[in-house]
């Protein structure tokens, strides 16, 4: 087995898709991952504070980092009594707003600001639960992050990860490419090692959740994998939407995906920090 290096894997997940075949292309692909967070009523977001449930409580303040559009953030906080979010992008900040005053929620503080920038010691110690869901990937340093998150925990902290590739996307990646879809490493997989490195008793579990998108959404979703490896052009592009079409029972195309949830016990008790981040 190859010698696992996150740096190198880092920068592969972070990689810019290089997609010529439409200039407003990561304008559209923001927008149909805004669009994801409300499928079925926030399903995914509902499934992930059910697999906390052991641990939640209505009275936890919740520090949340990259909450993006809500996904997590509007389901969860309606479980606790309030969510602290952390998140660097503006455009996504503001998207987030306006989602929580679609579902009427009250509790949630929005931080516009990179989780980077975040005072550590104005932050020690003060939330019952630090979460990041779909994150990791943006970390240059893991382990620093997850120190970052103990840091700010005086409980628990969770870390929710995709899990496999969707099935749709490696049945393209074949068909596009010649190739088999060999794999990829998951970012939770660096995340356990460490942690059980660090003597902590980590649970995990796996959740399952359904995503829905239109012809064009899809498109735009294999586009962004496929691009990271070679350029996807109008040619490609339309070779891309062919299969689709031919695989397609229906107007939408439903995947049931999985997410890694892993949540541990901060081995340490400190006071609470009461100060407000800014």
């Amino acid at each position: 087995m190859k010698e696992l290096n996150w740096e190198k894997m880092q920068k592969q997940g972070m990689k810019l898709s290089k997609i010529t075949f439409d200039p407003m292309f990561k304008e559209k692909f923001a927008e149909d991952c805004f669009k994801k967070a409300k499928f079925n009523n926030y399903e995914y977001g509902r499934k992930a504070v059910e697999s906390l449930r052991e641990i939640l409580n209505n009275n936890f303040e919740v520090l949340e980092i990259g909450p993006g559009p809500g996904t997590l953030t509007i389901p969860l906080a309606k479980n606790v009594k309030k969510v602290i979010a952390v998140e660097s992008s503006e455009t996504t900040a503001d998207y987030l707003k306006r989602n929580l005053e679609e579902n009427r929620i009250g509790n949630v503080e929005v931080i516009n600001k990179n989780w980077l920038e975040i005072n550590d010691r104005k932050i020690k110690d003060r939330f019952d639960l630090v979460v990041c869901s779909h994150f990791l990937w943006q970390m240059k340093d893991i382990e620093k992050h997850l120190k970052r998150m103990e840091n700010a925990s005086k409980k628990y902290c969770t870390v929710f990860q995709p899990a496999g590739r969707d099935s749709l996307v490696k049945e393209t990646w074949k068909k596009i490419t010649g190739k088999d879809y060999k794999g990829e490493f998951d970012a939770d997989y660096f995340v356990y090692l460490i942690l059980r490195q660090w003597g902590r008793l980590v649970n995990v579990r796996v959740m399952e959740y359904n995503i829905e998108r239109d012809l064009e959404q899809e498109v735009r979703y294999i586009a962004s994998f496929i691009g990271r490896y070679i350029e996807v052009d109008t040619h490609m592009k339309r070779d891309i939407e062919g299969y689709l079409l031919e695989k397609s029972k229906g107007k939408f195309f439903k995947e049931t995906c999985f997410a890694t949830v892993m949540w541990w016990k901060i081995p340490r008790y400190g006071k609470v920090g009461k100060e407000v981040i800014k």
